[in-house]
């Protein structure tokens, strides 16, 4: 029987991860999906490891996710993909049984991010520019009603639901609606192109689905900090910006604004009060700010 789907891999100086993440699917998923790598420009080349029915695509330089991505989707030939980072391990089946929900179906889905020690990652998220976002972000999350929680940090479910938008890391959905999408946009080179993703699906009605009972182990941004040894408060900021406003409008943007300054601001003094150290909220706090000058 041929693969129902198949594991789309971009590697940049990933040489580390992939084989933790081939050596997961082979043991979980049966039969063993495809899988195609696209290895954006990394400084020893394409990753040695390989395996049967492995393709990997070599680019000379680093094209950035979403357009690396958007080459390996034209290589994959099975019904569903499931786009997945290099430092992502599989547990069990899992992801197989995702990929097999995605089947057919106009959504993307998502599992439940880990930590290596099985902390629950926040990476799903609400909607962006919503009021009941900015009325909610001034108080600590275990202090909102439960309801109100939940709606604020979807990662905590313990149920499927549609969220707003959530990381990139494994995504699961038919190879033809991914095309569709694009699936992203090769001109952002990087930061929130999965936030870009999910907002322009959800204008084609087409939801972005938590299924927390699929779980995998996420390590989570080793590249990006190769690249970014500090993290880039700014340049987070601006592309966070940039999204909202080109896929919510000028209204959502300003509700987001205030949701994150609001946010920020009651940590850094949530933190002044416990005598901790408030520098990197501050610096969000900053960068955020100047963000919105330089936009004006």
């Amino acid at each position: 029987m041929p693969p129902l789907w198949t594991a789309l891999v971009v590697t940049h100086n990933s040489e580390a991860d992939l084989p933790g993440l081939l050596q997961s699917l082979d043991r979980f998923a049966d039969p063993a999906p495809e899988v195609v790598v696209v290895d954006s420009g990394s400084a020893n080349g394409p990753p040695a490891v390989t395996r049967e029915g492995m393709r990997v695509e070599s680019l000379d330089t680093n094209a950035g996710f979403g357009a690396a991505n958007n080459r390996g989707l034209a290589l994959v030939e099975t019904p569903v993909t499931v786009l997945v980072n290099p430092d992502v391990v599989v547990r069990d089946a899992g992801l197989e049984t995702l990929a097999r929900r995605a089947h057919g179906r106009d959504a993307l889905l998502v599992p439940r991010l880990l930590e290596s020690d099985g902390r629950v990652q926040r990476s799903a998220h609400p909607l962006p520019g919503t009021l009941g976002a900015a009325a909610a972000a001034p108080f600590p999350p275990a202090l909102l009603p439960p309801g109100v929680r939940m709606r604020m940090e979807p990662f905590r479910s313990d149920r499927a639901r549609t969220v707003g938008w959530a990381i990139a890391a494994c995504v699961a959905a038919p190879t033809g609606l991914l095309r569709r999408l694009g699936p992203f946009d090769a001109r952002d080179f990087l930061f929130f192109e999965d936030m870009d993703l999910c907002l322009r699906a959800r204008d084609q009605g087409v939801p972005t689905e938590l299924h927390p009972d699929v779980q995998v182990v996420h390590a989570g941004g080793r590249s990006v900090r190769s690249r970014y040894p500090a993290e880039p408060y700014e340049l987070l900021a601006t592309r966070r910006r940039e999204v909202v406003g080109a896929r919510r409008g000028r209204r959502a943007l300003m509700l987001d604004d205030l949701a994150q300054i609001l946010t920020f601001a009651s940590r850094v003094a949530g933190r002044i009060a416990l005598a901790r150290d408030s520098s990197r909220q501050r610096a969000q706090l900053a960068a955020l700010w100047r963000s919105r000058h330089w936009s004006t």
